[in-house]
């Protein structure tokens, strides 16, 4: 084990935890853009370890060297003055990241998140080689999902190795644009960073259309009052916050290399192009705040909505309640001014001889007349408390 993850370990920390996938001695090399790196193949197959997904020397921003295998890149290493390097890994094993960290003489910090992956968007420069993560995202537009992923680069003298653990971002593209563009790879390795910056930058703006788009319709869906709307919205405001992860450390980072420009002596055309991609970067993190905000506001107005649905359903009922209570109260006053006479009739048709009135000549009229009279009050008394 090297001295590397031996400190690693004593840390205490977790060094790697993927299991390394052993590979063959001698496979096909497959072009970066390949959705799978194992599977495409090039028209003139070179061997090559199968997580190598291209490996090239450039001298003066021309390829030179059709490598056979990792062994002979790393005899370029160091390279002859105006030669870079520039290896890209998809998924590798731990020991072939820790073979190109002996031979590059990378970091052990920085190898040893190269392998875990699953980093923040960072920039760390250690001695004379930078160490940037950034993270790519593409909208899909079938699960009208955000799909993101994380690149990792080395950046020294004369060596670039891209360390890719997703599908994205399609790094085949940016090497055919800086080989048909020779004069701005002769730049060397920071051409290939800036190349590298400028394609996840600009990989943002349909991201950031989708996204666009999928806010207007939870707008619609909103003042439409559908009731799933509410977790889509809660959804795409974590597929935002993810975004927003994304996008404002690469602020840093960018601020980062333009404080080094002097010190580093970086091409005053590289310098610009870099500006150009900050501006960008900067841009696709405000649009990314702005749906933040969006969202909340969005969440705040469907909150409102549900409440005054819920109030009005609740008033509608409390309508209904009362409107029966009203004929509750008609029912049961109409039952009393209906039983008084069935009680004084009632009490009237016992058959006992020793009754009173039993045998007087006014005593039906008596009873009608009590009957009525118990009736009116009744009646009055319901009234004037509204329940009549």
């Amino acid at each position: 084990m090297s001295d590397w993850r031996v400190r690693a370990v004593r840390a205490g920390k977790r060094p790697f935890s993927r299991p390394a996938e052993p590979a063959p001695a001698v496979a096909v090399l497959a072009p970066e853009h390949s959705m799978d790196p194992r599977t495409e193949h090039r028209t003139e197959p070179i061997s090559l370890e199968r997580s190598v997904v291209d490996a090239a020397v450039y001298r003066d921003g021309h390829r030179i060297e059709q490598p056979t295998s990792l062994s002979e890149i790393y005899q370029q290493v160091p390279g002859k003055p105006g030669t870079m390097t520039w290896i890209g890994l998809f998924r590798p094993a731990e020991e072939q990241l820790t073979e190109a960290a002996e031979r590059f003489g990378l970091h052990e910090l920085a190898v040893e998140d190269a392998i875990v992956a699953h980093q923040r968007p960072k920039l760390e420069r250690y001695g004379d080689t930078l160490f940037v993560v950034l993270r790519a995202a593409r909208y899909l537009d079938d699960d009208e999902e955000v799909d993101f992923g994380e690149i990792h680069l080395f950046v020294g003298p004369d060596f670039v190795l891209t360390v890719r653990h997703s599908q994205s971002p399609d790094l085949s593209t940016v090497r055919r644009r800086l080989e048909d563009d020779p004069e701005l790879l002769a730049l060397g390795p920071e051409a290939v960073l800036y190349a590298v910056l400028d394609a996840v930058v600009d990989g943002y703006a349909p991201v950031i259309a989708g996204l666009q788009h999928d806010i207007d319709e939870i707008e619609t869906e909103v003042f439409g009052g559908e009731p799933g709307v509410s977790r889509r919205i809660y959804e795409l405001s974590r597929e935002v916050i993810e975004f927003q992860r994304a996008t404002r450390p690469l602020l840093d980072i960018m601020a980062s290399l333009e404080a080094g420009f002097g010190k580093y002596g970086t091409d005053q055309e590289l310098q610009r192009y870099l500006r150009d991609v900050a501006d960008h970067a900067t841009t696709a993190a405000e649009r990314v705040d702005g749906f933040r905000q969006m969202l909340q506001n969005i969440l705040t107005v469907n909150a409102t909505l549900v409440s005054q649905a819920q109030n009005e359903e609740m008033k509608q009922l409390a309508e209904a309640g009362h409107a029966q209570n009203d004929e509750i109260k008609k029912i049961s006053s109409w039952a009393a001014i209906l039983f008084a006479p069935t009680l004084i009739g009632t009490v009237y048709g016992m058959n006992f001889d020793t009754m009173p009135e039993l045998h007087w000549a006014f005593g039906y009229p008596f009873a009608i007349g009590l009957m009525a009279l118990v009736c009116a009050t009744l009646y009055l008394v319901f009234k004037r408390r509204d329940w009549l």
